[in-house]
């Protein structure tokens, strides 16, 4: 223990090497896992959920979207609280175990078609325990890894395990991409989709392997040995106000900021490219993917520099940089890899007027909510197909009507249609206003020949170091922020809530934004406010703990 904790000058260990290679193979794995789900969720609908009648397929989405965010904070109760009370080892050991083999029996799940209503009850089942199992793997790999480096190496060793999500996620569109050109799209679409699930055994096997020769941490066994282990870590971290000021202070000054910068410079800003300025999917996964082969290297490089100057001025520049410059980053984007849209945007205004009254916050998370005022169809579909616009109050009961130039279109209600009634008029206004938003000259997708991929890619690259900034040292910090005893259950509950709350909402909320305001940029206030937040908040009130004894078990 007395080597851990003094040595400095020399170079990493054979065993500290094993030791961060096994936490970040698995949380790679688990990663892995859960990103397959969102990436194939299309798919995974069609062959689970198509066959519900709409009632219950609007449950069975709120209940996958509820396992894949909001699932994840009870995982670090469970498991966070395990991991304290019987040791770091076995506990992420067994998360590993939950992800991996629910992952796996994914791939071989039968279908609505074969088993009827126990195919989505299942699948959902699964995804729930790989939420609750995520939510747990992340502290005891993070906690693991902390507690067994050097005093001045908490941040370059920890920040290995920053890097597994990007991994994971990079992993996942490989291997779905290779699986796809491999078999052909209908092949892939009717069950080359379970190929990359079941790929997945042979990752577990070898964590598994691994993780089991490893031994428990030197913090954890010498509390363990001086019979200092919380009995209850639930009610100690949460409990007592000396302990949940800490945690409150690592959620809003902290966590919450790295996930909203987080998931702008990879989730939303895919989703920027493919949804808003119509690049084509290949196109817009290679260039992220190329940002996240530039950018996951730096990682390393603020985990290891917070070891010198400290881990809270790195992550408050990180949050203060993308809230100043998401605008022009975001604008820029529009500029090189859509050019046609930037002019019409700019050249061709478009009004929508409609009663307030009847204009909601299209708020969609699970994506299954119907929206049928005149003001909320005209807008969504203004909003998918990326056309700015103005909004202008009618008179009270008015039907919503859009002008772009000269041209007025009349919106509909759909409130008192029948489905098939709603259907057929959804499809003449859509075509309506498409022709109209055509001559008006958006483009329907992006030109390549008009795309500066080189500027993208650059762009695309900032956004990821950003992320790097942010969520390099903050493993790091959130071990050091708590005593020991209680260390594992503290810190995964604000990470948690962070990254699953704060920000797996942020496509949905900026969308609805985008919608509210008629602006494709509009939405990027919902990541810069709470990163603007969280600088504020973490300068003030977090204190630096690059210093602070990693083996106290009070603070």
């Amino acid at each position: 223990m007395a080597t851990v904790q003094t040595t400095t000058a020399r170079g990493i260990t054979a065993q500290e090497r094993k030791i961060i290679f096994a936490s970040s193979l698995g949380t790679v794995f688990e990663w892995y896992d859960f990103y397959l789900y969102g990436s194939l969720a299309a798919i995974i609908a069609k062959q689970f959920f198509a066959g519900t009648d709409p009632n219950t397929g609007f449950i069975f989405a709120l209940l996958a979207f509820a396992a894949g965010f909001l699932v994840r904070p009870f995982g670090a109760l469970v498991f966070g609280r395990l991991g304290d009370m019987i040791g770091r080892k076995y506990t992420f050991l067994v998360t590993i175990l939950i992800m991996g083999t629910s992952t796996f029996i994914v791939g071989l799940l039968p279908n609505y078609a074969s088993i009827g209503l126990a195919a989505p009850v299942i699948l959902i089942s699964l995804r729930i325990l790989q939420g609750l199992a995520l939510g747990g793997e992340y502290g005891g790999a993070a906690t693991y890894v902390a507690e067994h480096a050097p005093n001045d190496k908490r941040g370059a060793f920890t920040s290995w395990i920053q890097t597994t999500a990007t991994l994971g996620l990079f992993l996942s569109l490989m291997v779905i991409l290779g699986t796809r050109t491999a078999i052909g799209e209908a092949a892939f679409a009717d069950w080359g989709w379970r190929i990359p699930f079941l790929l997945s055994i042979f990752l577990l096997a070898v964590s598994v392997w691994i993780r089991l020769s490893m031994n428990e941490s030197p913090a954890f066994a010498k509390m363990k040995a001086e019979g200092k282990t919380s009995k209850a870590p639930l009610s100690e971290a949460f409990g007592q106000w000396k302990n949940m000021k800490i945690v409150i202070l690592a959620l809003i000054g902290l966590t919450a900021g790295q996930a909203v910068v987080w998931y702008t410079g990879q989730f939303y800003a895919l989703f920027f490219l493919t949804q808003t300025l119509k690049v084509d999917g290949p196109t817009a996964n290679i260039l992220i993917a190329a940002a996240l082969v530039i950018g996951t290297p730096f990682f390393i490089v603020f985990g290891a520099l917070s070891d010198k100057i400290g881990r809270k001025m790195i992550i408050m520049a990180g949050c203060l940089l993308a809230a100043v410059t998401y605008f022009p980053i975001f604008s820029a984007l529009t500029h090189y890899a859509n050019p046609a849209l930037e002019t019409a945007l700019r050249t061709e205004p478009v009004v929508v007027t409609a009663d307030p009254d009847r204009c909601q916050f299209l708020f969609n998370p699970t994506g299954t909510k119907t929206f049928t005022s005149s003001c909320d169809i005209a807008r969504t579909v203004l909003a998918n197909a990326s056309v700015g616009y103005t909004n202008v109050a009618a008179p009270p009961g008015s039907i919503a009507s859009i002008k772009i130039g000269d041209k007025v279109i009349q919106g509909y209600d759909a409130s008192t249609l029948s489905k098939a009634d709603a259907a057929a008029k959804d499809k003449e206004f859509k075509k309506d206003l498409a022709d109209a938003i055509k001559a008006a000259g958006y483009p329907t997708k992006a030109d390549p020949e008009q795309m500066n991929k080189g500027m993208v890619l650059l762009l695309l690259t900032i956004l990821v170091i950003y992320v790097t900034m942010v969520y390099g040292p903050i493993a790091a910090m959130l071990v050091e922020m708590f005593p020991t005893r209680i260390r594992y259950t503290s810190m995964s509950l604000p990470y948690h809530i962070g990254n699953g709350w704060f920000g797996g909402l942020l496509p949905t909320t900026a969308f609805a934004l985008v919608a509210y305001k008629g602006d494709i940029y509009f939405g990027l206030w919902y990541p810069i406010i709470i990163a603007l937040a969280t600088f504020v908040i973490g300068m003030l009130f977090v204190k630096e703990t690059k210093d602070n004894d990693i083996y106290a078990t009070e603070r």
